[in-house]
């Protein structure tokens, strides 16, 4: 008889279906109201000036570096004119030095240019991936929940180093090749400007012909982007389900969908490759127009005595020298423009603001009781359509109330109105008289613990499982509260007792043991209200029996509201709320609710007969 379920649909605190969104929101496209230019003052307001005094180290080095890098095409102009021309054998002697001299000065400048770089992209990717995880930590759960998980540690992970790259590699090439480049086209003009001129002619259809590839690169890297994070959704998803998979020998169609995907996002990534490699081709071929003008140009004038040799080879040395720079410079158009598209998807996330947080003058919550009062509540989803209607309902201090109905009926958003993980749309959710809504976020989620079908367990310790929201307990008080919660014997049999980590999700422990260290964390939370999506109803008869005495134990002197599964647990409610599409249809005791004959008796009957719709789909 206990091993009857009410019939329940709702799922519990943590189930999408009662509370998500209908579709998921489109922040990972980004916000395209945002211009590039907005993008990039954005990220060097936000992240690059911070660090300035960095910056202006590794400018003041690229500036010395740049300088080096000038000097080389008057060096060998001297090592022609001087040198081969003069026979000037003192040169001979003095110019070896000062070049040695010239490129240790460069490559020390380089050295420190790179490790100063590298420090201000570690900073810039770590501040980022802090204020990511804080914002998501601190996101709204319908947002959370409209998106696959994945998508945000794509996000996190590939995004994140993306705009990493736009940030600081940008930043700092972009200054060192540009100071570079005005060195050389310095030194060109001053060794003849019309051989300078001749070189540069072809930098205007450069711009031009890259402005039209910046075009092409938005579009395949915001689908490369995209196809990453569906990459990291699939692959989550088949190793959530993958029990369901095997059974339902599903193997083949996952990896024919996945190849879809993957082959998609490969046909993306090769657009955006192809795109990028023909930045060198351009520069290559623009640049060989110049210099075939230039030896031409040059070589008239040295047969006419009018440009001697260590012009010509000084010239050719700084033209030769200005092509890597100029390269650089052109590849990093592809480098930005990937960085605005991943900052877009960034800061979608980084501007969310929560809409569940402290009001201006909110107050701690004081519980004395633990009395709970729903007062006329309405509340509906982003989909508009109400889940709770009008909802009244008083739990006195200590009572144990059990919430059922069919699936859908508001269950789970009556105990998530009391956790403020939302607020009501109409009407007050009260403890001990205290509006919710005017009180601080920190002291409402301090007044309950909450338990759910399958227990959260971290991949920890498992003393840091039980002490998770308690983190100053003492080893004595969680050790106190796993015997309470009748867990103390199987931890201490653990390899490393206390210490020995569960895995991911609590995979190394079973279904039992998971429940009770998750009881054994609300036992050392001491909460004086306790909620509940039935924490047995999962569990077989054996593990039950073990949990049921702890959960006996975890109900006194606490108020209870809990969704309820099993007839076991019903029957022990102080009272029993029957809802249906977001009303509250009947109260009272199990006797009072089967001698009414109304919804409660119906569901009874249902269950026990075996007949018509199945009672239980948990997690719905």
């Amino acid at each position: 008889m206990s091993n009857i379920t009410m019939a329940n649909a709702d799922g519990g605190p943590d189930a999408k279906t009662d509370q998500t969104p209908a579709s998921e929101p489109g922040w990972f496209d980004g916000d395209e109201t945002k211009t590039g230019f907005q993008v990039v003052l954005r990220i060097l307001r936000e992240f690059v000036f911070p660090r300035r005094l960095l910056v202006l180290r590794s400018l003041a080095m690229m500036m010395f570096g740049a300088v080096t890098t000038g000097a080389l095409p008057f060096l060998m102009q001297t090592a022609a004119d001087e040198i081969f021309v003069a026979k000037d054998r003192t040169v001979l002697y003095m110019l070896p030095a000062i070049v040695i001299v010239t490129m240790a000065l460069r490559s020390l400048a380089e050295y420190d240019t790179r490790i100063t770089e590298a420090r201000i992209s570690g900073e810039i990717v770590a501040e980022l991936r802090k204020r990511l995880f804080g914002r998501l930590a601190r996101a709204d759960l319908g947002f959370l929940q409209a998106s696959h998980s994945a998508r945000f540690v794509s996000v996190f992970s590939a995004d994140a180093q993306v705009m990493n790259a736009a940030a600081s590699q940008t930043l700092t090439a972009l200054i060192k090749n540009a100071l570079t480049a005005i060195a050389l086209v310095f030194a060109m003009l001053w060794l003849d400007w019309v051989l300078g001129c001749l070189v540069m002619i072809s930098l205007p259809l450069a711009v031009y012909l890259m402005g039209r590839q910046r075009k092409k690169l938005h579009g395949s890297v915001k689908k490369a982007l995209s196809g990453s994070g569906d990459i990291a959704s699939m692959v989550s998803q088949m190793l959530q389900g993958v029990r369901v998979v095997k059974a339902y020998d599903q193997e083949s169609a996952e990896t024919a969908r996945a190849a879809t995907v993957i082959d998609r996002t490969r046909d993306a990534n090769l657009t955006t490759q192809r795109t990028r490699a023909m930045t060198g081709p351009f520069t290559e071929g623009l640049s060989g127009v110049g210099f075939a003008a230039a030896i031409f140009y040059g070589g008239w004038q040295g047969i006419e005595g009018r440009l001697t040799l260590g012009d010509f080879m000084g010239f050719m040395a700084a033209a030769m020298l200005i092509y890597q720079p100029l390269k650089a410079l052109a590849g990093l158009q592809n480098v930005l423009t990937e960085g605005i598209i991943a900052a877009r998807r960034v800061f979608a996330i980084l501007d969310v603001a929560p809409r569940v947080v402290d009001r201006d003058g909110a107050t701690a919550l004081k519980v004395s009781g633990g009395a709970i009062r729903f007062e006329n509540v309405t509340f509906s989803y982003d989909t508009g359509k109400p889940v709770l209607n009008g909802v009244t309902l008083d739990l006195k201090p200590g009572a144990k109330v059990a919430l059922v109905g069919p699936s859908g009926a508001g269950k789970s958003t009556l105990l998530n109105l009391v956790l403020r993980f939302y607020d009501p749309s109409e009407g007050r959710v009260l403890i001990d008289g205290q509006d919710l809504s005017r009180a601080t976020l920190t002291s409402v989620r301090a007044a309950a613990a909450l338990l759910t079908q399958d227990p959260v367990l971290f991949d920890d310790t498992v003393r840091a499982n039980i002490a998770y929201g308690t983190p100053d307990a003492s080893d004595a008080e969680v050790m106190a509260a796993a015997r309470a919660a009748d867990a103390h014997e199987f931890i201490e049999a653990l390899p490393q007792g206390y210490d020995t980590r569960v895995g991911e999700a609590g995979g190394m422990l079973s279904g039992g043991q998971k429940q009770r260290i998750a009881f054994a964390r609300a036992m050392l939370k001491n909460a004086p209200i306790l909620l509940l999506d039935e924490p047995t109803s999962a569990l077989d008869a054996n593990s039950e029996a073990r949990v049921q005495a702890a959960l006996d134990s975890l109900f006194r002197n606490r108020t209870v509201l809990m969704i309820a599964h099993r007839l076991s647990t019903v029957q022990k409610a102080d009272m029993i709320v029957v809802m249906d599409e977001g009303r509250v249809v009947e109260t009272g005791t199990h006797a009072e609710l089967l001698a009414a004959g109304g919804l409660y008796a119906h569901l009874h009957r249902t269950q026990l007969s075996g007949a018509g719709e199945p009672a239980v789909t948990e997690g719905a």
